[in-house]
């Protein structure tokens, strides 16, 4: 008897916000040919304006969208939930709430699909929210206003929360704050996802390095922070059992003889645990890391990201594709990830308007 063929693996569905107003300013979604690293759209959901950051549920069922009809102004922002009706990327809303702050600029959920967070740029808050099993959100259940300033006169004067990520089993949540050089952790409870302040309530980084966004290492022992102001990426040890962190070492993104103005953005591990990529703004390129033993950082090389303003980064799961949202440069740029960590670039860009936030659903 024939035996019945293996159904063949459906491709990655890559979903991109489109930071811009009317009609442009959609979640756009692309089908990833994982043979040749090309996106091909296959839907554009126009149900929402400026949509800033995006996430998607463990379970890909749901995808949450920061919906900033105003971007940075004086009424508080909105979290739009939506449903994943199926892989063109069809969105059904389930609703919108509050993020109770001012430029919301980040967003996540926890493994279990559960809980999930919010970081205000501007008003320099972050809050929590119950995911319930439908997919829509709680009200805010924790609302934290940050606290305090830091050197630089233009950008430091009062706290920007940049991003606000869960640990990996989901006990401790930890918000970069731009404007006072502080990474707060919080303890975070389970069954409410209310935050509290952790034993160890927040650590600092380099007076006026802006740290503004985090990664960690798969094996949830290992924090990284990309610090937009001075270039650079901080490694911490994290203890798990505490949630303290305990600052390794820094090192730049750019290279040496560069003079002109950059600032980074996003950081990236891929799955694996092998490599580390964060962008640079200005010099509109990706500098990729080698991660050796104890989590410490060596340079491999740094690419350009084929587009001004590299403002996000996703990895495949396999580690074998990065995708690069070059915002300013309106285009969506593949690089194959190399067995040694390089960036190999799968072609030219593909064009979008101001995209910000990439994720991919496999």
């Amino acid at each position: 008897m024939a035996v019945p063929a293996a159904a063949e693996a459906a491709p990655p569905l890559v979903f991109v916000s489109a930071f811009t107003a009317g009609e442009e300013g959609a979640i756009h979604a692309f089908e990833l040919d994982t043979t040749r690293g090309t996106l091909l759209p296959t839907h554009r959901e126009a149900a929402i304006e400026n949509p800033f950051f995006i996430a998607v549920s463990p379970d890909q069922r749901f995808l949450y969208a920061i919906d900033t009809p105003t971007f940075g102004g004086s009424e508080p922002e909105l979290v739009a939930a939506f449903r994943i009706l199926d892989r063109s990327g069809r969105l059904e809303p389930l609703g919108q709430r509050s993020t109770r702050g001012t430029a919301s600029c980040y967003l996540e959920t926890d493994s279990e699909g559960k809980r999930l967070l919010v970081a205000n740029y501007s008003s320099g808050s972050v809050a929590s929210y119950r995911i319930d099993p439908d997919g829509s959100l709680s009200e805010p259940v924790s609302f934290v206003q940050h606290e305090g300033s830091s050197v630089d006169p233009k950008r430091q004067q009062q706290p920007h929360a940049h991003c606000f990520i869960f640990s990996p089993d989901g006990r401790f949540a930890y918000a970069a704050d731009l404007g006072i050089d502080r990474i707060l952790c919080y303890a975070v409870d389970p069954s409410t996802a209310e935050l509290s302040p952790n034993r160890q309530p927040f650590v600092r980084t380099a007076p006026g390095s802006g740290p503004r966004h985090l990664a960690f290492h798969p094996d949830g022992q290992q924090l990284y922070v990309i610090n937009e102001l001075s270039n650079t990426l901080t490694s911490f040890v994290v203890i798990p059992e505490t949630g303290m962190l305990i600052e390794r070492d820094s090192v730049d993104t750019l290279p040496p003889d560069f003079a002109d103005t950059s600032h980074t953005a996003d950081v990236k591990v891929t799955p694996d645990g092998r490599f580390l990529y964060g962008t640079n703004r200005g010099h509109d390129s990706i500098a990729a890391f080698r991660i050796e033993a104890q989590g410490k950082l060596e340079p491999i090389e740094i690419t350009a990201s084929l587009g001004r303003g590299p403002q996000n980064l996703a990895i495949t799961q396999d580690g074998r594709w990065l995708l690069c949202a070059n915002m300013p440069g309106n285009n969506v740029a593949v690089f194959r990830i190399t067995a040694d960590g390089r960036l190999e670039s799968a072609g030219d860009p593909i064009e979008m308007p101001s995209p910000s936030c990439i994720r991919i659903l496999e």
